[in-house]
């Protein structure tokens, strides 16, 4: 006797769809308390907080920590660099790139910025205990550390 196949996974309870999901829904409110509270979209404010933290960046190192794509970074670093938030040099290392970092301006609204996300972070894993934040953020670690390899 063969055995039946596996029925296929209800997508809404696929582990991507859900991701996927929650992503949305917290999404645009993130983006539109960007906007009223700092007068940044998004992509934008995903910029500054990543150069806040781990400048000096080149634009293609930004577009990884900020997770979007080099182009988004470029325009949203530049639109930074305009508003006098970011600081454009040349790379010490490669004369064809350049490095990008806080201003004093831009180091201040960051630290709003940062306020912000730890608001929103907190508003969205709320409904979950302490102990399950923390579990939660281990089985997040580990499923980027398994996919990061597979889609760079």
């Amino acid at each position: 006797m063969v055995p039946e196949p596996a029925s296929p996974a209800s997508l809404d309870r696929t582990l991507s769809y859900r991701l996927h999901l929650v992503n949305k829904l917290t999404d645009k409110s993130s983006a539109d308390a960007y906007a009223q509270e700092f007068g940044l979209p998004v992509g934008q404010a995903r910029c500054l907080a990543a150069i806040g933290r781990f400048a000096p960046l080149s634009v293609v190192d930004l577009a990884g920590k900020s997770n979007l794509d080099k182009a988004q970074a470029s325009r949203a670093s530049q639109a930074l660099v305009e508003r006098g938030l970011v600081a454009k040099r040349p790379s010490d290392s490669d004369a064809r790139s350049v490095v990008l970092s806080l201003t004093p301006r831009g180091r201040k609204l960051w630290a709003g910025v940062m306020d912000l996300i730890g608001q929103r972070n907190s508003e969205i894993f709320g409904c979950l205990s302490p102990a399950e934040r923390k579990e939660l953020g281990r089985m997040l670690d580990r499923l980027i550390e398994h996919a990061r390899p597979q889609y760079p």
